[in-house]
C-alpha cells in the first residue's frame, strides 16, 4: 500500500478543527501574490483531497475541494494581472519588471497551459456564484468550475466581455483585487485593535497615508460615469 502524501504547514488540516482550518485557509489564499504559492496549495489540497478519499472522509475530501478551487481561483485572479500580449499590465512583481507574458508567468511559477487557462476560466466566474458554488454541501469539481467560467466571458464588441477591453484594464484589475482583500481586512479585524498596536511614529505615517487614499478615492468617485458609481 502507498504511503499517503504528508500535508504540512498551514494545510495541515486532518487533525485540526476543520471549518477554523478552511476559514484559516482562504484567508490566507486572499492574501497570496505570486502564482506558485497558489499552486503550492493546489497541489497539496488535492493530494489531501486524493488521501481523503481513500480513507473515505467525505467531510476533509469536501474541505480539501473547496481550498483547491480557492487556490486555483487566486492564481487565475494574479495571471489576470498580465494581458497575454507580451506586456506586463504593471510592474509585475513575478517578472522582476521584465515584460511577460501571461503564459511566461504561468510556466515559471511550474503550471502548465491547461492548469493556466483552468485557473483562468475559475477566476472568471462571478465571485457571488463562486463563493456559493464553493460553500455548498455538494462543492463543484474545479473541471465544472472551470465550464462556468467559460460561460461568465461571452463573445461581445461591449469592452471587458470578450471585446477589447479599455486601457488601465490590468490596473483597474489588480485595484479590485486589492480593495476586496482591504475590505475582507476590515470586516475581520476591528479598528480599535489595529489602533491599539500602533507604534507613536507609526500613526503620524498612517494619517498622511489615508489623507493620500481618501483624496484619490474622492477623486475616483467624481470620474466614474455616474450610472456606474450608483450601481
Amino acid at each position: 500500500m502507498k504511503t499517503p502524501p504528508v500535508i504540512t504547514d498551514s494545510l495541515s488540516t486532518a487533525r485540526a478543527r476543520l471549518p477554523v482550518a478552511y476559514q484559516t485557509a482562504k484567508t490566507l489564499l486572499a492574501q497570496c501574490s505570486k502564482i506558485d504559492e497558489c499552486k503550492d496549495w493546489a497541489d497539496k489540497s488535492e493530494a489531501l483531497a486524493s488521501y481523503a478519499r481513500q480513507a473515505k472522509d467525505d467531510s476533509l475530501r469536501k474541505h480539501a475541494d473547496r481550498i483547491q478551487a480557492r487556490a486555483i481561483r487566486r492564481a487565475g485572479e494574479l495571471l489576470k494581472e498580465f494581458d497575454g500580449k507580451g506586456r506586463n499590465q504593471y510592474s509585475g512583481k513575478d517578472s522582476g519588471g521584465v515584460p511577460t507574458t501571461q503564459r511566461g508567468v504561468a510556466k515559471k511559477a511550474g503550471m502548465s497551459k491547461d492548469q493556466q487557462v483552468t485557473a483562468v476560466r475559475v477566476a472568471n466566474v462571478p465571485e457571488e456564484e463562486f463563493e456559493k458554488a464553493v460553500d455548498s454541501n455538494n462543492p463543484p469539481t474545479v473541471t465544472q468550475l472551470a465550464e462556468e467560467g467559460k460561460k461568465s466571458r461571452p463573445k461581445s464588441d461591449k469592452p471587458g466581455l470578450g471585446g477589447p477591453v479599455p486601457e488601465g484594464f490590468g490596473e483597474a484589475t489588480h485595484f479590485l483585487g486589492t480593495v476586496s482583500r482591504f475590505a475582507e481586512f476590515c470586516q475581520e479585524k476591528q479598528a480599535e485593535i489595529i489602533a491599539g498596536g500602533l507604534l507613536p511614529h507609526e500613526i503620524t505615517t498612517l494619517k498622511q497615508n489615508i489623507a493620500i487614499i481618501d483624496a484619490w478615492l474622492d477623486e475616483l468617485l467624481e470620474i466614474l460615469p455616474r450610472g456606474r458609481r450608483n450601481k
